[in-house]
């Protein structure tokens, strides 16, 4: 039976061909052929906002898709810029904006920076990997989960970035048994808490990195059972103690990683205890980078 494990390495693995694959399907191959055709004919942000195809495209490519009808939003973001700290995709919570206003970056670099060769390739393939992750989230949320965490956590350099993003905490909370509720109060603490757990370098070694998500899509397993839909039922356990899933990938994972789960222990049991989930919606509030 396919596991979220499963399917997260198989894709892992081949992650190359499975984006091609993307890319053909008639839906994006035709969305890309038209974002390549069409944006070296804007000549102003009022041209890319007015056009929803080219706008649609663009913010699909950086997670921001379902604000394509926020047109005075996403014009105040690219009329800001992003060389000042206070500009206004700098001071926004979901870090994703600041991304999009640097590589539409009409008042830094000019009009003509957004369609490269090099910029066009750049958002075509955060498109096709947004289509990837997002047609696997169908099937299984955690695999969607698994090839975020892996694609986006190397950009982040501290615990505040990791609460900062629904999605990274949600992986980071699986890994490490944290609740979603508890009792803390302090975001600073919560934070330190997070780098205790998971020093930010290891995000940058691929080697553990890799090692992080297989355990993330293991304990996914071990609490939705196999192909995990993110419900809320945990994964079945009979008398004997044995799952009535077949999660042996999951079991071996975490089999080799007992003893880092062992030594971080002391550290797990107070960080349990840090989360309320009052402190992570205020966070989710909270202005990062400005």
């Amino acid at each position: 039976m396919t596991t979220t494990t499963s399917t997260y390495l198989a894709i892992s693995q081949n992650l190359t061909r499975y984006q091609t694959m993307t890319a053909d399907q008639p839906a994006v191959k035709t969305a890309s052929e038209y974002y390549a055709a069409n944006i070296g004919k804007v000549t102003s942000i009022q041209d890319f906002v007015g056009n929803y195809r080219l706008l649609s495209y663009a913010l699909d490519a950086y997670g921001l898709g379902d604000q394509v009808n926020s047109t005075a939003l996403v014009t105040q973001v690219l009329q800001g810029g992003v060389s000042s700290s206070k500009a206004l995709a700098n001071t926004l919570s979901n870090p994703n904006w600041a991304k999009f206003a640097a590589a539409f970056d009409f008042v830094g670099q000019g009009v003509s920076s957004i369609s490269t060769s090099s910029a066009i390739k750049t958002t075509t393939s955060d498109y096709v990997e947004q289509q990837l992750e997002s047609s696997q989230g169908q099937q299984d949320p955690g695999v969607q989960l698994a090839l975020y965490f892996q694609r986006v956590a190397p950009s982040v350099s501290s615990g505040l970035g990791i609460m900062g993003d629904q999605n990274l905490l949600d992986v980071v909370q699986t890994i490490f048994g944290l609740p979603p509720e508890t009792t803390g109060t302090n975001i600073d603490t919560e934070a330190q808490e997070i780098t205790q757990l998971m020093p930010m370098s290891e995000l940058q070694d691929p080697t553990k990195l890799q090692q992080l998500t297989e355990r993330f899509t293991a304990m996914y397993d071990l609490t939705y059972g196999a192909g995990g839909s993110g419900a809320s039922t945990p994964l079945t356990v009979s008398n004997d103690g044995n799952s009535t899933a077949p999660v042996s990938a999951a079991t071996t994972i975490l089999s080799n990683l007992i003893s880092s789960t062992s030594a971080s222990s002391g550290a797990l049991s107070s960080a349990a205890a840090a989360f309320s989930s009052e402190m992570i919606s205020s966070l989710q509030g909270l202005t990062l980078g400005g």
